[in-house]
């Protein structure tokens, strides 16, 4: 078998396992498939959730939010055993869910309700939530933000029952108050909780813009002992201060999530658009922090009228305007927008950027202001933002993206994000190895190229100026003009259409065009233009032509504005065959020989899976792996890809998820591996000779249809009760039986026989 693939996208192999910017998620809790994003009310089916937390392998949601998503269940889930339903990220998962083995969770215990299918909003009691936003357990102690009840509540031990009432309540003096109030015993609207390893609390107590530490709670109504983002327990500097809120660094605007641990204390600052953070734990009221991420200093974002953005400060310029000054991108790996998720493993920075649609990882806590992070997840690069639904409809829901990722907690290995909108928490595992987002391509068109043609009709003149303007929609000048590059042929008496447009394919390609190529079809007297940049890029590129003197008779007729037919090879359908493409993806290169026997699903120590379905395997070899989409992904428009690889020394190594882009259908060729354009590979499905009869008519009895081959006859007598299936049926019998050169069977459509050779090649024809 001859592979006649290009190589596209690049993978290198990690000693250490670290997140991928751009990897897509492994697994997904509260939805099935990744892209359902169903409003369901379940032990399996999320809400529009907010918090999680994770410990003593345990998974706690909070289904509520307070940013308009629906349904608002009112509820806390709580998954024991979560390595039963999450393993290690090198094991191969159960087969247990037909359509997604990588869809996985079932709550065991729900607190607010007293069954999975409730989410009435109930009083305030001592067993019931309204709209809890943030959760917290540290393998002992469970503590719960019920934020529209103005309280947290907390539970000594993990409930085992549902409904299971709490144990005490912090923001207000009993189980049936909510009144919000500013002081050391109360509470405004709290969206996040953490409890560090003393049982001790700490609340973002959203509302009256600060946060609290209370220490381990042993009563109802206990007192906080320090505040931050406030001088006192009974002040709010930011209250009536709109729009000239106080940006310093022991202020605070509507903190919404708070992490401490490793000598730190991490604060999610949403109204301020930042991340806080104290270097050593704090011992007084108000004491201010010491590094601020996501602004340059302190004192931004500036809030007044004329303020300098953020963004001009935070990244590099990406071009200059109509006037010469800079431009810079909306964002950035430096900047935040709305904040509402911070979480450390000691070393590392996570921060759920949710008004980027976004989650940002930093190698190392950072130790300076304004520093950028490593690692996004949720978007192709730092600069974008894909999550409009209009705008990017094919990344709806998809396995990389989010749609305003919300809380964000962490299992030693899997990080688990909160995507609110989508009604799901995506579990994101690092990998060995990483696949990029451009790894998974349509295996016989990994590659397609963009082209257009000038073709040139009328008559042949001297002297006639001919020229072509090539650009690229996307490269223009500083009034906004598409900058082109000019190719001129003069015409002489000796000229005819061949020579003109040889001459254009020597001075374009001579000139090493920057956008295209180009090639001589003198059978249609054109020029042909491919695209230099593969796939939809090549669309973008720009051709004009005009002809002088205006009286010339030669015509340059163009195939249009621009080139047309660059495609995605990233979209890939169900059955489809795939080329994953990278760099030490096996150890061994092996290939299927015998195509009509049932596809392995490991071959030369390779597996591939979707969804966490295993997919049948072609070929692998270290650079690429041929393999075959499930058909139980269709209606999906997004897919988690895994690669699992036995090493030659009997390690197993995995990668990270890449995000496999489905489409209903996607019909490809295979090609020659030669330069664009190159012919298609077509082949018959049969090499021997073929022929077809059709049997039409009405079915009268006593008829006597007859079918000659060569000098043979067969001939059949019509039944009063033959229909013209059966009379083809009978005929088809009697050529099998007795012809010596043809075989013959039932058509697919229609009544008809189709007859076949029975020797291969040109010696059946006739």
């Amino acid at each position: 078998m001859k592979w006649i693939f290009a190589l596209f996208a690049l993978a290198g192999v990690c000693q250490a396992q670290e997140f991928y910017s751009s990897q897509a998620a492994r697994l997904v809790i509260g939805q099935n498939p990744f892209t359902n994003a169903y409003p369901g009310t379940s032990e399996v089916l999320l809400g529009s959730i907010t918090g999680v937390a994770y410990a003593a392998d345990t998974l706690i949601v909070a289904d509520g939010n307070n940013i308009g998503g629906t349904p608002v269940n009112h509820r806390v889930l709580i998954y024991r055993n979560v390595s039963s339903f999450i393993p290690d990220r090198k094991a191969v998962l159960p087969l247990s869910n037909p359509r997604c083995p990588a869809c996985v969770g079932k709550a065991d215990v729900v607190l607010g309700q007293p069954d999975f299918t409730s989410n009435e909003l109930r009083p305030a009691a001592q067993n019931t939530l309204r709209n809890p936003l943030g959760v917290a357990y540290n393998g002992r102690v469970l503590a719960v933000a019920d934020t529209d009840n103005n309280r947290v509540l907390i539970w000594r031990s993990l409930p085992t029952v549902n409904q299971q009432p709490a144990d005490f309540v912090v923001g207000q003096k009993d189980f049936t108050s909510v009144a919000p109030g500013l002081s050391e015993t109360a509470l405004r609207g709290p969206n996040g909780v953490f409890l560090d390893n003393n049982n001790g609390l700490w609340v973002a107590d959203t509302g009256n813009n600060r946060v609290l530490y209370f220490g381990e709670i042993t009563q109802n109504g206990q007192a906080a002992r320090l505040v931050l983002g406030q001088s006192n327990f009974t002040t709010d500097q930011q209250f009536r201060r709109f729009p000239e809120y106080i940006s310093k660094a022991d202020s605070m605007l509507a903190p919404s999530s708070v992490w401490v641990g490793a000598g730190r204390v991490i604060v999610a600052d949403l109204g301020l658009s930042r991340v806080l953070i104290w270097n050593s734990i704090p011992t007084s009221n108000g004491q201010p922090a010491n590094v601020v991420v996501g602004q340059p200093d302190f004192t931004f974002p500036e809030l007044k009228t004329g303020g300098k953005p953020t963004n001009t400060l935070l990244c590099e310029s990406n071009g200059v305007d109509n006037d010469g000054k800079p431009t810079y991108p909306a964002r950035c790996a430096a900047t935040l927008d709305m904040p509402r998720a911070v979480l450390s493993d000691g070393r590392r920075l996570f921060v759920a950027d949710s008004g980027n649609d976004r989650v940002l990882i930093w190698n190392e806590i950072p130790a300076r202001n304004g520093a950028p992070a490593d690692i996004v997840l949720g978007q192709l690069n730092f600069e974008l933002n894909q999550s409009s639904d209009s705008g990017e409809p094919r990344r709806v829901a998809s396995t990389d993206s989010f749609k305003t990722p919300t809380a964000l907690a962490y299992d030693g290995l899997n990080l688990y994000v909160s995507d609110t909108y989508n009604r799901r928490v995506l579990v994101y595992t690092p990998g060995d190895f990483n696949l990029p987002v451009t790894a998974v391509r349509n295996a016989p068109s990994p590659s397609t190229f963009a082209r257009g043609s000038i073709v040139f009709s009328g008559t042949v003149e001297k002297d006639v100026e001919l020229k072509i303007k090539i650009g690229n929609e996307n490269v223009k000048d500083s009034e906004g003009n598409v900058i082109t590059r000019e190719y001129k042929v003069t015409t002489t008496v000796d000229d005819s259409f061949d020579t003109i447009i040889d001459k254009f394919v020597q001075v374009i390609n001579d000139a090493q065009d920057p956008y295209v190529t180009a090639a001589p079809n003198k059978l249609f007297q054109a020029l042909l233009l491919i695209a230099r940049e593969a796939d939809v890029a090549g669309n973008a590129v720009t051709l004009q032509t005009s002809i002088s003197p205006d009286g010339s008779k030669i015509v340059m007729t163009t195939s249009g504005a621009k080139l047309t037919g660059g495609q995605d090879p990233a979209l890939v359908a169900p059955f489809a065959l795939v080329a994953v493409l990278g760099e030490n993806l096996a150890d061994q290169t092996a290939q299927v020989d015998d195509l009509t026997k049932p596809l392995p699903y490991e071959l030369g120590g390779v597996q591939f899976f979707v969804d966490g379905l295993p997919c049948p395997i072609v070929a692998v070899s270290p650079e690429r792996v041929i393999a075959q989409i499930p058909v139980e992904v269709a209606g999906s428009n997004s897919g988690s890809g895994v690669l699992r690889v036995k090493r030659n020394n009997g390690e197993i190594t995995v990668s990270s998820a890449v995000a496999v882009r489905l489409i209903e259908q996607n019909p490809s060729v295979y090609t020659l591996d030669s330069p664009t354009p190159s012919p298609g590979l077509a082949y018959h499905f049969s090499s021997q000779a073929t022929g077809t009869i059709s049997v039409d008519g009405a079915a009268n009895p006593g008829d006597t249809p007859t079918v000659y081959i060569r000098d043979r006859k067969y001939t059949y007598r019509v039944q009063a009760t033959d229909t013209l299936a059966t009379i083809r049926d009978n005929l088809i019998a009697l050529i099998n039986a007795f012809d010596p050169e043809v075989e013959a069977f039932a058509a697919g459509p229609f009544q008809r026989i189709r007859l076949r050779a029975r020797i291969e090649g040109p010696a059946g024809n006739g």
